[in-house]
């Protein structure tokens, strides 16, 4: 493929700048950048969710106008999206018929899929229910269901953000073996260290514009960070050490809790003291219960009130307006929608979650609102989010500055409890560096930090002591230098549900 002065606008937001960009037979091509960049732009004109306001696309030589997905696929243009699009009660067989033009009958199909998923070290039985599946066989089914289509390019966004370690080597593997059999691969990751294992060249974005190209086994993850800024990035710290750990914030005793959907997880006997001055780690796939643990400790599912004490306090069935009194703080997974109101101003989604706290905010019940906008200028500036003009809606900002801003608005409080479920999702590695640090250096404060996260480098960058979750259970927090990769693999595998069961 090769783009040629690729241009998108929105509005007075010039998302891609003639854009430049070739993409070779049998390599795999990294397109590095930091939020709001323009990489989403950039692949959905390439797989033809967008429409360019400018340039062209030349595939194989040809001049082409690439109008919808299907016109994209018959030219031999796959993708796998990092947010799955899967029927949860649909079959293996029934969600990849419905993504092919002529699927056939199901049961030859279904041959195909174990053929081509065996040959390419991506097993799949085709009866299964996608509901029943974990997150990794999930990414399979859309990497077969790409593959079956046979494509010449493969777009993938964040493949490896719900992938165990194993996993992601397994599919490693299989890029690797695509571009050898003459397949491009245009690959799009935060994670540099394996852009740098795998890519076979690299462009960087910046601000809608390309500004650098690079051998990116020739650059370190330090490197290509900086091209994406255009600065250095700020190296995390944790070398201050715990000094005396206070007393526990947080107690877990045996929490358990039954899915409260046919496709939720259960919790399982889970147990856990988080003392103040340390940051624990919960390592996982994506649905195997992280979603159900941070609402039961949110407040947002009530559960029997001796399973969770907040500094020594049952507090199970209290409220989370109770529990942000008692100097808590929540950040959820999903930033929009959960974390803020898309169609609030940033000072009036500070007010959601900080009206009842110490923050002098309301008073008689009445609302400071010059307050609420003091707040969300404080965290503009000490988060660096980013925004086209004062105080807007939160929908307006990019994905990493709106995390930015979630975060840093429970940051800003200093609470003595912060609870925080995947803290740098999707976000740039100068914004993951600043996020990082601000959870440790919160921690180092006295307060207790508990971070959920599916990305092992933020683990291990910033956690005291690490514990994983598997399929509701939990393994013991076990202190960060004594784990391994290897071993928090092993564990999200399905090795905590047996420490689970003696904790």
């Amino acid at each position: 493929m090769d783009a040629r002065a690729l241009t998108k606008r929105f509005g007075d937001i010039l998302a891609n700048d003639r854009v430049d960009l070739v993409i070779n037979k049998g390599e795999i091509h990294a397109l590095l950048g930091e939020n709001g960049a323009g990489k989403s732009t950039l692949v959905k004109m390439f797989y033809g969710s967008l429409e360019p306001d400018g340039g062209e696309i030349l595939w194989q030589g040809n001049r082409v106008k690439i109008d919808n997905p299907a016109t994209a696929r018959e030219l031999g243009i796959g993708m796998v999206f990092q947010h799955f699009s899967l029927f949860e009660a649909l079959t293996v067989v029934e969600n990849i018929a419905l993504a092919l033009p002529n699927p056939g009958r199901m049961a030859d199909l279904a041959k195909r899929i174990e053929a081509v998923s065996k040959d390419y070290g991506l097993p799949l039985t085709p009866t299964d229910v996608v509901a029943d599946l974990p997150v990794g066989i999930r990414q399979r089914i859309e990497i077969v269901r790409c593959l079956l289509q046979e494509p010449r390019l493969i777009i993938m966004d964040e493949p490896t953000s719900v992938l165990t370690p194993q996993e992601a080597d397994r599919l490693f593997l299989t890029l690797q073996r695509l571009a050898k059999e003459g397949c491009a691969v245009l690959y799009i990751s935060h994670r540099l260290e394996e852009v740098k294992r795998i890519c076979h060249h690299a462009t960087i974005l910046r601000h809608g514009q390309v500004v650098r190209e690079c051998d990116p086994t020739k650059e370190t993850p330090a490197s290509l960070a900086s091209m994406m800024v255009g600065a250095d990035v700020a190296a995390v710290s944790a070398s201050e050490k715990k000094a005396n750990l206070g007393g526990v914030r947080l107690g877990l005793k045996n929490l358990s809790a039954p899915a409260a959907t046919p496709f939720a997880t259960a919790l399982n006997k889970i147990s856990l003291d988080l003392r103040a001055g340390e940051v624990v780690a919960i390592a996982g796939v994506a649905g195997n219960g992280q979603g159900e643990l941070f609402d039961a400790i949110s407040g947002e599912r009530p559960v029997r009130s001796f399973m969770i004490e907040i500094d020594g306090t049952a507090c199970g069935t209290k409220s989370i307006t109770w529990r942000r009194r008692q100097n808590a703080a929540f950040v959820p997974e999903e930033r929009l929608g959960h974390g803020a109101v898309p169609g609030m101003l940033l000072s009036q989604n500070v007010v959601l979650t900080r009206h009842a706290t110490s923050d002098g905010l309301s008073w008689g019940g009445l609302v400071s609102l010059p307050k609420a906008v003091s707040i969300q200028e404080r965290i503009k500036r000490d988060f660096d989010v980013r925004m086209s003009h004062d105080n807007p809606e939160a929908r307006s900002l990019s994905g990493g500055n709106l995390q930015k801003f979630v975060v840093g608005r429970e940051l800003d409080r200093k609470p003595g409890l912060l609870v925080v479920d995947q803290p740098t999702w999707g976000v740039d590695a100068g914004a993951a560096a600043l996020i990082r640090q601000a959870l440790i250096d919160l921690a180092r404060s006295g307060s207790a930090v508990l971070a959920i996260s599916q990305d092992l480098d933020e683990i291990f960058e910033i956690a005291d002591r690490i514990a994983v979750i598997s399929r509701g259970y939990l393994s013991e927090a076990e202190p960060a230098e004594k784990m391994t990769r290897e071993r928090v693999g092993l564990l999200m595998a399905g090795g905590a549900e047996t420490q689970g069961d003696v904790a």
